[in-house]
């Protein structure tokens, strides 16, 4: 269930809406139907999650032994 981002083109205010599938969509300050769609920077922004970050040890590999315990060292 996408939030939509959307501008009223007969009031010009800005809002969100949670949108299902075909569903109509009219502002909610002034009730004017079908605004303007925007693209969201959420959704503008493709790809891959970040990796996370090592955890433990010396913080290359994550080995829990420690420093200098694993072949990167």
């Amino acid at each position: 269930m996408p939030i939509r981002e959307f501008v009223c083109t007969a009031c010009e205010h800005a809002f969100e809406e949670l949108v299902l599938g075909a569903e109509e969509v009219s502002c909610p300050r002034c009730d004017a139907p079908e605004p303007e769609r925007r693209l969201s920077a959420f959704q503008a922004r493709g790809g891959r999650a970040p990796e996370p970050a090592p955890v433990g040890g010396c913080g290359t590999c994550g080995d829990p032994r420690g420093p200098g315990s694993c072949s990167l060292n």
